[in-house]
C-alpha cells in the first residue's frame, strides 16, 4: 500500500531529531503563557510590541464583528470585500507611504501572490538564499528560471544580474531574516534593481511595526525610494499582533496584482472584524515609540547577558539588533536538550532545526517583545548561564517536554 512507507519515513525523522510537535497553549499571548498546562516564561512568540492581547485591539475586534457578523461570505473580488477592508487597505497604504496596498489573509498567501503575477515562464527570480520558505514556493509556482545568491552577498547578485539574458528579471529578498535576525541591504538591492532594471519585492514579516519612524518598517528605516518597481509586503500577524497581510506599491502595479494574484482572487476575504482589529493596531503601531525604545533596550541587554556565555560553550549568538535573537548550538539533538532543560526551568524558547536551518545550526530561536520586563530577560540569561556551566557538555536529566 502507499501510505507503508511512511512508518519508515516517520522513524528516520524521529532518528535525526527532526520531528516537529504542537504544543497547546491554555492562555493569550503573553510573555507568561500556560503550556500544556504549565505555566511557563515564554520567548517564542512574533509578537514583538506585545499587541497580540491588547484589550483596545480585542474590543475593536468585537465591536467588528458585531457590526459586520463573522466572516465576508466571498472572495474580495464577488461580494466579500467589504468597508472595514477597504479602509484598512487605504489606511495600510498611506502608513506605509505607497499608493495603493492589498489585503491578504497571510503572508504566505501574499507572497505566492506577487511573484508568479510578476515573473513567469522564461524569466529570471534572484532570491537570498535563506529567503522564508513562502517566497522560494512562490519563484517555483512562477516557473521562473530560480537563482539563489549566496546570503547577503551582493556581488554574486550582481555577477548572476549581469550574466542573465531573461527578458524579465526579478529580486526577492527577506527585509528581516526569520532565522538569523539579520538585515537585507535595501539600498543596495534598490540600486541594482535600477541598474539591471528588476523588479524588487521585499518581504518585511519582521520588520514591519518594528523598525523605521512610526514602526513603518524597513524599507521607511533607509528611506527607500517609494519606486514602482519596489514591491512590499508586510505580515500582520507578528508586530501587528492579529493576522494576514498586506502587499504595497505603485497604483498601476497593484491593479495588476488584483487582477492576477491567484491567492487573492481565488479564496475567501478574512473576517471584517479582523480588518477592524488591525485599524485599531495601526494606531497603536503609530503611537508606540515607547514600546520599539523599550524593545530596543531589551535587545541590547540580553545580548550583553549571553556574549560571555558563548565563549565558553561554543554557543554562537548571531549579529542581531532585531527581536529575533538566534543562540546557535549546532547539533539537533544539543539544540533539543536545552530546549527541554530550560522548560524544566519553566522558561519556553524553542529549538529550531533542519530543514528551517541549515545542517550543523541548530539553535535557540529566542524572540523577545516589548511586553517582556527587564527581570524576564534575566530570567532567561540567568538560567542559560546555569545551563552552561557544566564544563562536560553535559546537561542535567529533565523531564521529556519535547
Amino acid at each position: 500500500m502507499i501510505w507503508e512507507s511512511l512508518d519508515a519515513e516517520l522513524k528516520a525523522i524521529e532518528a535525526e531529531g527532526l520531528t516537529r510537535r504542537r504544543r497547546i497553549v491554555d492562555s493569550p499571548v503573553a510573555p507568561e503563557m500556560v503550556v500544556d498546562g504549565k505555566p511557563v516564561l515564554a520567548f517564542c512568540s512574533n509578537d514583538y510590541l506585545g499587541l497580540a492581547s491588547h484589550p483596545e485591539i480585542a474590543e475593536a475586534m468585537a465591536e467588528g464583528a458585531r457590526h459586520w457578523g463573522a466572516g465576508s461570505g466571498a472572495s474580495h473580488l464577488v461580494s466579500g470585500h467589504l468597508r472595514p477592508h477597504h479602509q484598512l487597505e487605504e489606511a495600510l497604504a498611506a502608513f506605509v507611504m505607497r499608493q495603493r496596498a492589498l489585503y491578504f489573509c497571510t503572508g504566505y498567501m501574499a507572497n505566492l501572490a506577487v511573484i508568479p503575477a510578476l515573473v513567469g515562464r522564461g524569466d529570471a527570480v534572484f532570491a537570498d538564499k535563506l529567503n522564508h520558505a513562502s517566497l522560494i514556493d512562490a519563484v517555483q509556482l512562477s516557473r521562473a528560471d530560480s537563482h539563489r545568491y549566496r546570503h547577503l552577498d551582493l556581488e554574486h547578485l550582481e555577477f548572476l544580474l549581469a550574466t542573465s539574458t531573461a527578458p524579465r528579471k526579478l529580486i526577492a529578498t527577506d527585509a528581516i531574516f526569520s532565522m538569523d535576525g539579520d538585515a537585507a541591504p535595501l539600498e543596495a538591492l534598490y540600486e541594482l534593481a535600477e541598474k539591471y532594471d528588476t523588479w524588487l519585492v521585499i518581504d518585511d514579516a519582521h520588520g514591519f511595526g518594528v523598525m523605521g519612524p512610526q514602526g513603518r518598517g524597513s524599507a521607511a528605516a533607509v528611506k527607500l525610494i517609494p519606486s514602482p518597481r519596489v514591491v512590499y509586503m508586510g505580515t500582520l500577524g507578528k508586530a501587528a499582533g492579529v493576522s494576514g497581510a498586506f502587499v504595497a506599491g505603485s497604483a498601476k502595479v497593484l491593479e495588476w496584482l488584483l487582477q492576477k494574484s491567484r491567492t487573492y482572487i481565488f479564496t475567501t476575504a478574512s473576517s471584517p472584524a479582523v480588518a477592524c482589529a488591525l485599524l485599531k493596531s495601526l494606531d497603536l503601531i503609530a503611537a508606540g515609540e515607547a514600546r520599539r525604545q523599550h524593545l530596543a533596550s531589551l535587545i541590547q541587554r540580553l545580548r550583553d547577558g549571553l556574549a560571555p556565555l558563548c565563549a565558553g560553550r561554543g554557543w554562537q549568538l548571531m549579529d542581531s539588533d532585531t527581536p529575533i535573537q538566534p543562540l546557535v548550538i549546532g547539533g539537533n539533538a544539543a539544540a533539543l536538550d536545552l530546549t527541554r532543560a530550560l522548560l524544566a526551568q519553566g522558561i519556553w524558547v524553542p529549538a529550531i532545526r533542519p530543514p528551517t536551518v541549515p545542517k550543523g545550526q541548530a539553535r535557540l530561536r529566542i524572540t523577545l517583545s516589548a511586553a517582556h520586563s527587564a527581570a524576564q530577560v534575566d530570567a532567561l540569561v540567568n538560567a542559560l548561564a546555569t545551563l552552561a556551566a557544566p564544563a562536560d557538555g553535559h546537561l542535567a536529566a529533565t523531564e521529556n517536554l519535547s
